[in-house]
C-alpha cells in the first residue's frame, strides 16, 4: 500500500459527539491530558484550515452541549446536532456535510471510542474515504474497552494516529509559512516542545 499523506488539501476533521456530560465518562486519559489533546486537534484545523464538522448526539439532554474548546476555536466549523441517531453516520444532514467537503481523508475523533469514533470511522471507510482514527482526541472509559475498539477499526482497514501526527504530516517541512503558527501550537499542548522552541530562539539572539 503506498504512502498517502494527510494534507492541508486533502483531508477534513470529524469531532463526534465531544459533548460535556460525555466527556465526565472518559477514564482513558486524564481530564486535563484529553482536553488538551482535543484542543489541540481542534487548532491543527483551524492553523491548515481543514473543513471541520461537529456532530452532537441529544444536546439538550444528559450529553450536553458542545464542548468549548471545540467550538471556541474552531469558529466556522459545521455544526449537525443529530436528534437520535447512534452512529452519526446514519443521519442524513451529517453525511451531506462530510461529502460537501470535496475531502476523502478523514480524521475522526469522537467520545466514545468505541460506538461514536468506531462507528463513524467504518461507516465512513465502507463508504469508500481514506479514514484515520485520531485516539488521543477520542475517548471511553477503560482501557479494554478502547483496546477492542482500536482492534476493531484496524482490522478494517482504519489507521490509527495522534494530533501531533496528524500535525507533523500536515507541516511537512519547518520551512512552511505556517512553521511558526505550528511551533506556537506544539509549545502550548506539548510542555516539552515549548522548551525546545525556547531554546532555539535564545540560541537565535530572540
Amino acid at each position: 500500500m503506498s504512502y498517502d499523506r494527510i494534507t492541508a488539501q486533502n483531508s477534513a476533521v470529524l469531532f463526534i459527539d465531544h459533548q460535556t456530560g460525555l466527556a465526565n465518562g472518559v477514564q482513558t486519559q486524564s481530564p486535563p491530558e484529553f482536553n488538551n489533546n482535543v484542543k489541540a486537534l481542534a487548532t491543527l484545523a483551524k492553523v491548515y484550515k481543514l473543513p471541520s464538522i461537529v456532530t452532537t448526539s441529544a444536546s439538550d439532554g444528559p450529553n450536553g452541549p458542545i464542548m468549548p474548546i471545540v467550538t471556541n476555536v474552531i469558529k466556522d466549523a459545521a455544526i449537525i446536532h443529530r436528534p437520535g441517531e447512534i452512529n452519526a453516520w446514519d443521519n442524513k444532514d451529517f453525511v451531506a456535510a462530510v461529502e460537501k467537503t470535496g475531502r476523502k481523508k478523514l480524521l475522526i475523533a469522537g467520545i466514545s471510542t468505541e460506538v461514536c469514533l468506531a462507528f463513524v470511522a467504518l461507516s465512513a471507510k465502507d463508504a469508500g474515504y481514506d479514514v484515520y482514527a485520531v485516539l488521543d482526541a477520542s475517548g471511553t472509559w477503560n482501557k479494554l474497552v478502547e483496546e477492542v475498539a482500536i482492534a476493531r477499526m484496524v482490522q478494517a482497514g482504519i489507521k490509527p494516529i495522534t494530533w501531533v501526527a496528524v500535525g507533523a504530516e500536515l507541516l511537512g517541512d519547518w520551512r512552511s509559512e505556517v512553521s511558526q503558527e505550528h511551533a506556537q501550537l506544539m509549545g502550548d499542548h506539548l510542555p516539552f516542545s515549548a522548551n525546545n522552541f525556547a531554546g532555539y530562539l535564545s540560541a537565535k539572539g530572540q
